[in-house]
């Protein structure tokens, strides 16, 4: 066998570890980002705990349908940069939802979460969903409110009486 070839095998073995152990899985179309965009988008993703990698289309297309990971072909035309994490579903959507407002450049494609396809629409709706603490936060006002409401009137009725 070639070289090549047991490199591509190489390729496809570390694509499916990482596609493996991921809640998340993102492709994203990057065409037309500079060296430092693609930097920064890397660095940002890095830093949430994912990873950013560039393959080639074959060969994720090889090891997704290895994992039963089931991706439409037109999702692997063109630039294809694909983001993974192992502990978060909505980060990677995120990012690079972050990423396509502020270069207007990258395109999500499509994404794998919790075992089940998004397009593009999905996966961008999914992005838009406040973080956890976001959400938490906001059930805790919404739980501590009538409280609250109610600790004011009381409060104001002993000031009137007194």
């Amino acid at each position: 066998m070639s070289a090549n070839f047991e490199n591509k095998k190489i390729v496809v073995s570390e694509i499916e570890s990482y596609a493996k152990n991921a809640k998340s899985i993102v492709l994203v179309d990057y065409r037309g980002l500079t060296v430092s965009q693609v930097t920064e988008l890397r660095n940002k993703v890095r830093e949430a705990g994912g990873v950013y990698k560039v393959y080639k289309n074959r060969l994720m297309k090889i090891a997704f349908e290895k994992l039963g990971i089931e991706f439409p072909a037109s999702d692997f035309e063109g630039t294809t940069a694909v983001l993974f994490h192992e502990t978060d579903e909505v980060a990677p959507a995120k990012i690079a939802l972050d990423g396509a407002k502020s270069t207007g450049k990258i395109q999500l494609k499509s994404g794998y979460v919790s075992g089940k396809y998004y397009n593009t629409a999905e996966i961008t709706t999914l992005a838009n969903i406040p973080s956890r603490e976001v959400l938490v936060a906001q059930l805790l006002g919404l739980l501590t409110n009538p409280m609250r409401s109610l600790a004011v009137c009381v409060s104001e009725i002993a000031k009137k009486n007194a």
